[in-house]
């Protein structure tokens, strides 16, 4: 089968590549560094000739506002043009797990436009939306930071690896469209403070979790469970501390 990996040397572009062509696919890694560029356009139709399945996993360069808007706008226009040029059988889009219940993010308010174009569009899709992953619990601490205090609300948390999401994304790749959307999550549910509070343990990082709940979450309020996959989501295997006490640096 061959299939194109949009955003194929990212985080999770890079392992799902890396994956897909373990399994004997014909794969495809398209960024702009390797000339297939879902902005511009350039390469974009050469690159999905032949392709069976298209897997976007492309992430925008500025989360201000209007600029993530018109990047994942313009990239997935771009992208479904080119799919239905080429004959592309299922189109596949990582997205994030509570983007419809935060209108207050403008990164979040971009994610369910670029699902409504795919929804819209008459090629086969499935939306994957993932919750955070383990790997971006640091920076999130950080965006919390005030002086040596991390200010964090009270809602909850399902972080998952980001290892299960390429793993969840090869199975999703060769099975049929959905023509709907499907959950990934991480298999604890656990205060956010927590997560965090447990993470800068581990790194021994000496600031304060405080519970705070005007803090926001790059910009939005949430509610308990606004950051929780809902009914049914694929699940994945990593516990959170199990990835800490490996990830961790060893004192």
């Amino acid at each position: 089968m061959k299939i194109v990996v949009l955003g194929g040397t990212g985080l999770i572009g890079a392992k799902l590549v890396s994956l897909l062509r373990s399994e004997g696919h014909e794969v495809i890694a398209a960024s702009p560094s390797l000339g297939i560029n879902s902005i511009t356009g350039e390469g974009l139709t050469e690159a999905l000739i032949e392709a069976q399945v298209v897997v976007d996993v492309t992430n925008a360069p500025s989360w201000e506002d209007n600029a993530v808007l018109e990047f994942f706008e313009t990239s997935t226009r771009n992208l479904l043009a080119a799919e239905k040029k080429t004959g592309v059988g299922h189109h596949i889009a990582l997205s994030i797990v509570g983007c419809d219940r935060l209108p207050a993010s403008g990164y979040l308010r971009a994610k369910v436009a670029q699902e409504k174009l795919i929804k819209a569009s008459p090629i086969p899709y499935t939306v994957v939306r993932a919750t955070q992953f383990f790997e971006f619990v640091g920076g999130i601490a950080q965006s919390a930071t005030q002086g040596q205090t991390v200010r964090l609300p009270s809602a909850l948390f399902q972080p998952i690896l980001s290892d299960d999401v390429a793993a969840a994304l090869v199975r999703i790749a060769v099975a049929k469209p959905l023509n709907g959307t499907i959950e990934l999550a991480g298999p604890d549910v656990l205060p956010f403070e927590e997560v965090v509070r447990q993470y800068l343990a581990a790194h021994n990082d000496r600031r304060t979790v405080v519970t705070d709940e005007q803090a926001r979450y790059f910009g939005t309020p949430l509610e308990k469970r606004s950051l929780v996959a809902g009914q049914k989501p694929l699940l994945g295997s990593t516990r959170f501390a199990d990835w800490l006490s490996r990830a961790a640096p060893q004192h």
